[in-house]
């Protein structure tokens, strides 16, 4: 591969890309493993398809917010790297396929040169973090929480304590009590509050932790009713040291916050977080919302001459994509994008011609769509004709007849079968057979390829995710289907019933069924939900039990939506989570990393950095000397006690007292100069016990 050149003014994402190059090379020259390699790529952005050769790059959009210059840069980019298409996520992140693994620095710089990132957007970091696409606009929000999830995003993104634990984390902000976040199935959600203290009107947040879906869902619990904006950041960082400690790194499947919670119990699980305080970088971040960018509205003048083709369909778009922004005399409009995939070429014709009305402030929806802000009412009509002549005027944005679907076989290691096809397939017989159903909000119709829940099946109204189901010696495709889920509302949720296994052709057929049973025995007024816990799961699996039977099957059901061959399954292996490493030179040399980049953090004076680099050391080195005498540990307090029952209790190491009461000093000093200074001299001292005591052993072994 050929180096390049930078053109990027920030030296700390220059110095990121370059060592991007410099790993792919060591990589292609063999030096470093593969499953290293794989880590170290996911955790810049960079994904493996289920097509061998090529990538995935996941393109980070703090809140889902981009200019119209970044999304003009981002469609550049699809057109010279990829295959000029644009998948939006449902994590408001957007994503390119079919990269080169060996463009992707230049790709990165590229990016970079309009502040837009790919660091940490996929690995075992904090991915996104996502928000109500309203936030700033929202006339129910008691204040914005724009600034709060972006100084998030800036706090956490190179952070030493997220950078290598044993799974994602997932944070979202709701804008209000409606939860459009859906904050109770992430790793940390958060819901705006204002309480009066002394007189005063305060802001805070309703904090919850340990939500998550995939293949066993949990609701998040609440930790605070109430936290001041001011403690926000430091409690996330504690509850991230706790996570990065004791967290499950050995099995991926129960590597998630949610089980760590499950497992020690909420109160002991609160008890760690709090034993960490001390240590934490900083105690209280105020957020300058004053000072903070907010969005302006369009300086306009007179548009382009226009016509609308479809008069009526305009009334039924305004009357299902567009609101009252809670700033007087404006309006935002949705826009409706099927499957999350818009192309480079119609996204620069969107960027040109709406740039006069609209906000230099465009969001990617959490359900894969776009919200355009700040449009006068008079131009309400251009902005539809726009989008008309593009093709995205369809109305009913996040109603029943916008689907929301992951990627699927089309690209994904672990999709069973196809989620887009079936989406499209049950798309269509909305707009055929239930066309004033556009209007309804009420139900959510979610889709994933698989178990893991990336399509949000599991807290769909109606979901389904991709399975396989054998007849006659042969395998199927399937769609397993769920009933029942959604928001309640102030940070609660309902997990969807896993209900009934059909064969993935006859899902047009479930929808139909379920449809038409709800709309002659629903009560008036009555939610589908509703009706759904009125009649019981029993009731809807006896409903939909003759399109499970598998005694007479066309030779269609065999063949999955989109596809032209017979069904088989495929499923390779998944890249959601990161790798673990077991490899004792790996991992002594990732201690050794860890050791230049805190020296580095001294020398600038981040002392609490320079901290848990150091702390990474001892854990790095302790784990490489284990495995080299058959130990294997899955969390990093199991490595620090490991190591005074191998090494300590057997005298092969000696310390003061042992090896966990120095390591875990650095909970009990403030991130002073001094303790910095004490702590990483200590690691240092240790990494280099640990090389030799490797080097000696090798020696007596070769003897």
């Amino acid at each position: 591969m050929q180096s390049f050149r930078t053109e990027l003014e920030n030296p700390i994402v220059e110095r990121d890309i370059i060592e991007l190059e410099k790993k792919i090379r060591a990589f292609r020259e063999g030096n470093i493993p593969e499953e290293k390699f794989r880590s170290l790529r996911l955790a810049r952005g960079v994904y493996g398809q289920r097509q061998q050769g090529v990538q995935m790059v996941r393109i980070k959009l703090p809140y889902g917010k981009m200019t119209l210059q970044q999304w003009h840069r981002i469609a550049d980019i699809s057109d010279e790297y990829s295959t000029g298409n644009l998948h939006l996520t449902t994590r408001q992140d957007i994503q390119i396929h079919f990269v080169s693994l060996d463009r992707t620095p230049e790709l990165w710089s590229k990016l970079e040169l309009d502040d837009i990132t790919i660091r940490e957007a996929c690995g075992n970091t904090v991915r996104n973090i996502t928000a109500s696409d309203r936030a700033g606009i929202d006339p129910e929000e008691p204040f914005d929480i724009t600034p709060y999830a972006d100084a998030a995003f800036r706090y956490f993104l190179r952070n030493p304590i997220c950078q290598d634990m044993g799974r994602k984390i997932k944070m979202a902000f709701s804008s209000s009590e409606k939860d459009s976040a859906w904050t109770f199935m992430h790793d940390f959600g958060m819901i705006p509050k204002v309480k009066e203290i002394n007189g005063k009107t305060v802001r805070g947040f309703k904090v919850l932790v340990g939500g998550g879906l995939g293949a066993q869902p949990f609701l998040a619990k609440t930790a605070f009713e109430f936290l001041e904006e001011d403690l926000l950041i430091p409690y996330i960082e504690n509850v991230l040291r706790v996570f990065d400690r004791y967290g499950e790194r050995a099995s991926r499947h129960k590597a998630r916050m949610k089980f760590l919670v499950q497992k020690l119990g909420w109160e002991e699980f609160d008890r760690l977080v709090k034993e960490e305080y001390k240590a934490v970088k900083n105690k209280s971040v105020k957020v300058d919302v004053d000072g903070y960018e907010n969005t302006v509205p369009p300086v306009t003048g007179a548009v382009p001459a226009f016509t609308i083709r479809n008069q009526q369909q305009f009334e039924t778009w305004k009357a299902t994509n567009v609101f009252e922004q809670k700033q007087s005399g404006y309006f935002a409009a949705y826009v409706k994008v099927t499957l999350g995939n818009i192309s480079s070429v119609t996204s620069r014709k969107l960027i040109e011609a709406l740039r006069p009305v609209i906000a230099d402030d465009v969001r990617v929806t959490a359900n894969q769509g776009l919200l355009l802000k700040y449009i006068l009412p008079e131009h309400l009509p251009y902005v539809y004709s726009v989008l008309e002549a593009e093709g995205y005027a369809a109305p009913g944005f996040d109603s029943i007849a916008d689907i929301t679907a992951c990627p699927g076989t089309d690209t994904c290691n672990l999709a069973i079968s196809s989620s887009t096809g079936i989406a499209e397939a049950l798309e269509n017989v909305i707009a055929a057979e239930f066309p004033d159903l556009v209007h309804n909000k009420d139900i959510k119709i979610k889709i994933s390829g698989c178990m893991n829940s990336c399509g949000q099946h599991g807290i769909a109204s109606i979901g389904f995710h991709g399975s396989s189901l054998k007849s006659g010696g042969k395998v199927l495709p399937a769609l397993q289907v769920l009933l029942g889920g959604g928001i309640v509302g102030d940070g609660e949720g309902r997990v969807a019933d896993k209900v009934i296994k059909v064969p993935s052709r006859r899902g047009p057929d479930v929808l139909r069924a379920l449809l038409h049973n709800y709309e002659i025995n629903a009560l008036p007024e009555e939610k589908f939900n509703q009706y759904y816990d009125r009649q019981g799961e029993k009731y809807f699996y006896e409903l939909l039990k003759p399109l499970a039977d598998l005694t007479s099957l066309s030779d269609e059901a065999y063949v999955d939506w989109g596809q032209a061959e017979q069904f088989a399954t495929a499923i390779g292996v998944g890249e959601c989570a990161g790798v673990v490493i077991d490899l004792v030179a790996t991992l002594l040399l990732e201690a050794e990393e860890k050791l230049e980049l805190g020296a580095a953090a001294l020398v600038q004076g981040a002392y609490a950095d320079g901290i848990y680099h150091a702390y990474s050391v001892f854990v790095q080195a302790a784990k490489a000397l284990l495995l080299g005498e058959g130990v294997t540990c899955n969390t990093q307090t199991g490595v620090i006690n490991d190591f005074d029952k191998t090494f300590v209790a057997t005298g092969l190491f000696s310390f003061e007292k042992d090896f966990r009461t120095l390591v875990l000093q650095i909970n009990e000093n403030e991130p002073t100069e001094t303790f910095a200074g004490t702590y990483f001299k200590q690691a240092e001292e240790f990494y280099a016990k640990a090389q030799a005591y490797r080097v000696e052993k090798a020696a007596a072994v070769q003897a």
